[in-house]
């Protein structure tokens, strides 16, 4: 099994790499997604979450309300670590039996967004980048996603530079020119993914 950490700054096209990987067929760890998992209806970690911020937190449909909470937590660095402190392991655990499930010989993906900010390399056989230029970026989020500049350029500023994404790079896919470029890229660090899984 191979262990790869795939990540890239807002607007680089990190989800799109990861759809690609996963139609090759490599197995997909997605924080993001296991985040929303495990404080769905019914789970632990949401009881945990209600138990800890109160039911303010939920929307009457009994899901998390995230703008409520992220009121709370993002105003409060004390809130912010205990919300963490509930979270984090259950996405960890949940991580860890989605790779164990995997085949011996699977590339397994785990898509991270803050993986440099959380110095989160040293957990992967390879670090994979989708890297493009900020101004790429800023205009992607702007066209792509209805941003206004200053925010784009503000949720960017929050994260790890390009330079910091790079350095802990061993593969970088850049992703600054169209999707047949980017399909082109894909297909090479695939192929050498799938071939060192093989070893």
């Amino acid at each position: 099994m191979l262990k790869i950490g795939l990540t890239g700054g807002i607007g680089a096209g990190k989800s799109e790499v990861s759809r690609l990987f996963a139609a090759r067929g490599a197995v997909i760890v997605d924080s993001d997604v296991i985040a929303r998992e495990v404080v769905a209806p019914g789970t632990d970690g949401l009881a945990a979450v209600v138990a800890e911020f109160g039911p303010q937190v939920l929307r009457e449909d009994g899901t998390l309300d995230r703008p409520a909470l992220g009121a709370v937590v993002f105003a409060d660095p004390e809130r912010l670590k205990a919300l963490n402190a509930i979270v984090h392991p259950l996405v960890r655990d949940r991580a860890a039996e989605l790779e164990a499930a995997a085949a011996p010989d699977a590339v397994v993906v785990h898509d991270v967004p803050l993986l440099a900010e959380n110095h989160l390399a040293p957990l992967y056989d390879l670090v994979v980048v989708v890297d493009a230029a900020d101004e790429v970026r800023v205009d992607r989020l702007v066209r792509l996603r209805g941003m206004a500049e200053e925010e784009a350029r503000a949720r960017m500023a929050a994260q790890a530079t390009r330079e910091e994404r790079l350095a802990i790079a061993n593969l970088v896919i850049d992703n600054g020119g169209g999707l047949a470029e980017l399909e082109a890229r894909v297909d090479e660090v695939w192929s050498e993914l799938a071939r060192r899984a093989a070893a």
